[in-house]
């Protein structure tokens, strides 16, 4: 797929912002043929072999040139357009008739080319590549990204005397020698300083991962202690950030005991790791390190098990290897945001093809790593104004410093993945979703049937997540207990695919959505379990603290000491291997 450079075409874009002559020319291309080069939209039909119906292109242009023509009849009469998209939010923008225009002139033309997207006749995978490209570029040629047409930056040039502009370059040269743009004062923040310090000791390490046991912080804990594997794309202080809003602090306080994995970040000796690497030196082997520490603990021979994100997908394939095994080591099983069904990825999926991911074998799939600034770059692709053209404007046009965020300072902590491990993840869940399909993926040299894991099940999905959309989320119900789906609970939180998860219940924010009638009689779709939600205000956490309780068995005293005989601490929480920077 041939994908056009924003930048290089943002300058003749932004010309034919102001002169609608030039979008008259623009807009005269054949329907079903577009010529290459005719408008940015056009090569990206011709890659696919797609195009736009005649009535339709005709409707959306006589849409357009009505709209263009009010438009330009209120910028010279003097009426200031309404600018109802908070990039122009600011004052500046409205003081000034001509860059209240362009502003104006900009949202009306991105929503003729994103209505063109939509208009594309297309299969609906190649059509959402369409968009995705086209919601890039129109990103990408907002005037706010501009210094010439940014009305704040050149106010803010003039209240300095220059010295914003000067910091600006300051920055931006700055960012290019770390090869990525500052969201946060990263000065602010170091691990196991004021993030990741939840008090605890590291009772097993191996080369793929370190353990972590939390100090209780309750004279009585539940037998069943809490496993938590989050995703090996980043790093686990995600949960544990700062005191206030560690999700690991919470999950103590209420009287669990906690171990977490700490997966080490890949350097050029991990290139050959694999994901049956991943499932059975990593999520088993901690599966196996907690539950003797468990005999320890409550006398009992089982634990929580946690997955987030894909630290969810390799926790679930770890049980479903065990189970293959005959083995049931799990309590309960939490999943956070997490793909099962990879049916519906959102809009990751325009990154996942055929020829993408044999590429990516070609040139990982022996050896080598994914470095995680890619992964980063990706990532930030799926939200642009949010994860980079907001930087652009702030830090480079207007001199501004980053503020202390520990969020992004985590979001910037980026790691690698071994391609081999890599590969096979693209392949086998987000190329051909094998994963569902009980028996089509051998794992560990095991065949996986997700549907064998024998245990209560919690399922979180976050409303507005872009990359595990909730729908998707809620797919894991139906493999999962699929002889017992009262076994099976399904929680929606309100926001994203962090914020939602990392939602502090002493904050009393946003809300969380419960479906009690689910039990009863399964759903047949997320639409139809949303439809008998209800809506409670505040965190979700309290949900799945009961849900542990619940399945947690008899208080016993907390442990008095980290690990046992066998598994001693070796050095103090967060441990080294989350200290390792990919970059």
């Amino acid at each position: 797929m041939n994908m056009p450079d924003p930048q290089a075409i943002a300058a003749s874009w932004m010309n034919s912002f102001t002169d609608p002559s030039l979008w008259q020319g623009w807009m005269n291309m054949p329907a079903m043929t577009p010529p290459a080069g005719a408008n940015p939209l056009a090569g990206l039909l011709k890659d696919f072999g797609a195009g736009i119906a005649p009535a339709r292109l005709e409707s959306l242009r006589g849409d357009y040139l009505a709209k263009a023509g009010r438009l330009w009849q209120d910028f010279m009469s003097g009426k200031s357009p309404e600018l109802h998209d908070r990039r122009f939010a600011a004052a500046e923008w409205r003081e000034h008739p001509l860059s209240a225009f362009s502003a104006a002139s900009y949202l009306l033309n991105a929503e003729f080319m994103l209505a063109l997207a939509d208009a594309v006749e297309a299969p609906p995978r190649e059509k959402q590549k369409i968009r995705f490209a086209v919601q890039q570029m129109v990103d990408a040629m907002s005037p706010a990204n501009f210094f010439a047409t940014n009305p704040e930056a050149q106010k803010k040039l003039i209240e300095t005397k220059g010295e914003s502009l000067g910091k600006g370059l300051a920055n931006m040269l700055g960012d290019l020698q770390k090869g990525r743009i500052s969201q946060s004062d990263e000065s602010a923040f170091e691990v196991g300083r004021n993030v990741g310090t939840a008090p605890g000791k590291v009772v097993f390490e191996n080369e793929l991962f370190q353990l972590i046991q939390y100090a209780p912080a309750t004279p009585n804990v539940k037998a069943v202690p809490l496993l938590m594997i989050p995703p090996c794309i980043n790093k686990f202080y995600i949960l544990d950030l700062q005191p206030e809003n560690s999700l690991v602090r919470y999950v103590v306080e209420q009287g669990n005991t906690v171990f977490m994995v700490s997966w080490r970040n890949p350097d050029r000796g991990m290139g050959t790791t694999t994901w049956d690497d991943y499932v059975e030196t990593g999520a088993i082997q901690a599966i196996e390190v907690a539950r003797e520490l468990a005999r320890d603990i409550g006398a009992q021979d089982k634990v929580h098990v946690f997955g987030f994100c894909v630290g969810g997908t390799i926790a679930a394939t770890a049980l479903a290897v065990l189970a293959a095994r005959g083995q049931q080591p799990a309590a309960s099983l939490s999943l956070l945001t997490t793909l099962l069904d990879f049916s519906d990825t959102g809009v990751l999926e325009v990154f996942v093809d055929e020829t993408q991911v044999a590429l990516r074998e070609q040139s990982l799939g022996k050896g080598g790593l994914m470095p995680g600034r890619d992964l980063a770059t990706t990532f930030s692709a799926l939200r642009p104004n949010d994860l980079v053209w907001n930087y652009v404007q702030q830090n480079y046009l207007k001199g501004k410093e980053p503020p202390a965020f520990d969020l992004l300072y985590w979001n910037a902590d980026s790691t690698n993945l071994p391609g081999p491990m890599f590969c096979w993840y693209l392949r086998n869940t987000y190329l051909e979703n094998r994963l569902k399909q009980p028996g089509a993926l051998t794992v560990c040299g095991v065949p996986v049937d997700l549907g064998r894991i024998d245990c209560p099940v919690f399922v979180y999905g976050s409303k507005e997540d872009h990359i595990v959309p909730w729908e998707a989320a809620f797919a894991s119900m139906d493999l999962l207990n699929p002889k017992n789906p009262k076994a099976n609970r399904f929680v929606l939180g309100a926001s994203g695919h962090i914020a939602g998860v990392i939602n502090p219940a002493s904050k009393n924010k946003r809300s969380y959505w419960t479906n009690d009638k689910a039990g009863k009689a399964r759903p047949r779709t997320a639409a139809d379990w949303f439809a008998g939600a209800a809506e409670h205000k505040g965190s979700w956490w309290p949900e799945w603290a009961q849900f542990l309780a619940q399945h947690g068995g008899a208080e016993v005293a907390a442990p008095a000491a980290f690990g046992n005989a066998r598994y001693q601490p070796t050095e103090p929480a967060p441990g080294r291997y989350v200290k390792a920077r990919a970059d």
